[in-house]
């Protein structure tokens, strides 16, 4: 039966099972062997990456082709104006190429969010503001050139969403495996590295509740 294992990646981790530079990878905190993540999220940046043993799927999840909707929230510095709005939504010219048209709004910052480690730098003499971005493809470090380009940096990052999976009941570090529709029903688990803090725990966190700036 094939495996497919949601995971909160923390930030500075590298979606991927071994590093040279002794860097922390996947394999810190899944011992699952034989999945691969479908897709990449950069390091620093933090949030859901879908892992399965199932090729097939795993191109079906990362290949842009199939225009698999991804869900980001970013924190970027300064506050949001309604053109720079409307230029994420219809496309950004990044000199290499022009973003696909995407939809982006106004949020307030999710409630219940875990503190990030490290902390983000803010400047106390500039205001942040919560962004919901939702991408059809995937180019590296897309979210923040596009944020960067209309005049907001991003400051922190989270991928929330692929397709209908979220981060919901996932702390960071943690892991869920769920059943493949189709195929025996398997078992849906927890994991972390300290398994015996995470045994039988179904949901870590608060519903994520999101409201659209004015």
């Amino acid at each position: 039966m094939s495996r497919l294992i949601l995971f909160n990646k923390p930030c500075g981790v590298l979606t991927q099972f071994s590093d040279t530079e002794g860097r922390p990878t996947l394999a810190d905190y899944i011992p699952v062997p034989g999945v691969y993540a479908a897709g990449r999220l950069d390091a620093d940046s933090e949030g859901l990456v879908v892992l399965t043993d199932d090729g097939a799927l795993q191109a079906r999840i990362s290949d842009p082709r199939h225009k698999l909707a991804k869900t980001y929230w970013a924190q970027v510095e300064g506050l949001v104006t309604d053109d720079a709005l409307r230029v994420l939504a219809t496309g950004v010219d990044l000199a290499d190429f022009v973003t696909r048209p995407c939809e982006a709004r106004r949020v307030a910052e999710p409630q219940g969010l875990w503190d990030r480690n490290p902390p983000i730098r803010i400047r106390a003499s500039i205001p942040t503001s919560w962004l919901q971005l939702v991408l059809r493809e995937g180019k590296n470090r897309q979210v923040r050139r596009m944020t960067a380009r209309v005049g907001f940096p991003t400051l922190r990052l989270i991928r929330w969403a692929v397709g209908d999976w979220t981060l919901e009941g996932l702390a960071p570090g943690q892991w869920r495996e769920l059943a493949i529709p189709g195929q025996p029903q398997g078992k849906f688990r927890v994991k972390g590295r300290d398994a015996s803090f995470n045994r039988g725990v179904n949901s870590t966190l608060p519903n994520y509740k999101l409201k659209e700036n004015p």
